[in-house]
């Protein structure tokens, strides 16, 4: 692990004058690199790839000077590992889903299973390679619930209805039995690659019942943490869950999350007043504003930093900067430049 700005931030010791900045989703469909890149290869392929993957990994560092690169991959890949096959068209497609407690069956995960991941190894290698010195790289694995909510809906935009059965008829607790083992292997592999963080993305924690999350979901997520620490006790881990709020991040506080991902429906100031001797904190841009028009935007960036330059100073410390959410495929990459320039207080 290299002394970056990213690295200090994440152990909660920044004391520059500005903040690291880095976005979920940097790397993606707003971005002129990586449509050029499209035109020539699928969204697999620049997944499986290493090479490719690391190309697109490198696109916002050297266009937009983030702090970090983040492993290009998908969340969905250790589902596909397990037996159904994946494709995009142009979203997420699986061949068969979990929808009844005899499904489970269809579902494997075996001591080599985590071969089939390997391709993020070597993406990860790959970009650390070619990463500058100050740059600091992020690996990411999905959360098992939302893989859970995924492989019964194969969406997470939809009524959940037969995923939140599957709390009561048993199909939760047996597919995270096959899984948690596979989310392990798979975070280990990309900390051992090299990556300063890991993160954990949990886009559904804020779609079920939050006596479900703490009661049924916490008792997996703690164990899947735990286990990675003994492996991997020098890794640090953000766990991002959209929707989510103060009481979910109470029941937290005694997994070892080293950073907190705050979304953009969050008070974040609040939130850093409350959890910043506990948690590093990243977020919390509204990423709908960089798709409006340049001057539109400069105020609510501006309005934003305003907001942000009275923070503590012990909040400074462990405040990476960013969205609440992933960029979006609107974003306007002029937007996406000048938010990094006035998160760094540079002249625009």
């Amino acid at each position: 692990m290299t002394d970056t700005v990213f690295v200090k931030t994440i152990q909660r010791r920044n004391d520059t004058a500005a903040p690291p900045v880095w976005m979920m989703r940097q790397a993606g469909r707003y971005h002129q690199h990586y449509q050029q890149l499209r035109k020539q290869h699928g969204f697999v392929e620049l997944c499986k790839n290493p090479d490719l993957a690391a190309e697109v990994a490198m696109g916002p560092i050297r266009d937009f000077d983030f702090d970090a690169a983040i492993l290009f991959s998908d969340i969905l890949f250790p589902i596909e590992v397990m037996g159904p096959s994946l494709v995009f068209d142009p979203g997420p497609k699986f061949s068969y889903h979990l929808k009844t407690i005899d499904d489970i069956n269809k579902y494997q995960v075996t001591q080599n299973s985590i071969q089939h991941l390997k391709f993020q190894e070597c993406a990860l290698k790959k970009t650390r390679e070619i990463l500058p010195l100050d740059k600091s790289l992020i690996g990411f694995v999905g959360g098992a619930l939302t893989l859970y909510i995924f492989a019964v809906h194969g969406t997470h935009k939809t009524d959940l209805s037969d995923a939140k059965q599957g709390f009561l008829d048993g199909r939760f607790e047996k597919f995270l039995e096959l899984l948690t083992p596979l989310i392990i292997q798979n975070m280990v592999l990309q900390a051992k690659a090299g990556c300063d963080l890991l993160a954990i993305f949990e886009s559904c924690a804020g779609d079920i019942e939050f006596t479900t999350y703490r009661d049924i979901y916490l008792p997996f997520l703690r164990n899947i943490m735990l286990q990675f620490k003994v492996q991997c006790p020098d890794t640090k881990v953000l766990y991002y869950a959209k929707n989510t709020g103060i009481a979910h991040w109470h029941v937290l506080s005694d997994l070892p999350i080293d950073v907190l991902g705050i979304d953009h429906h969050q008070d974040i100031k609040n939130t850093m007043d409350i959890f910043s001797d506990r948690f590093a904190i990243q977020g919390n841009f509204d990423p709908d504003h960089l798709t409006l028009p340049h001057e539109q935007f400069w105020s609510k960036a501006d309005h934003y930093f305003k907001q942000m330059s009275g923070i503590s100073s012990l909040a400074k410390k462990g405040w990476i900067c960013g969205l609440g959410h992933g960029v979006t495929p609107f974003a306007r990459q002029e937007n996406v430049k000048t938010f990094v320039k006035m998160a760094r207080g540079e002249k625009i």
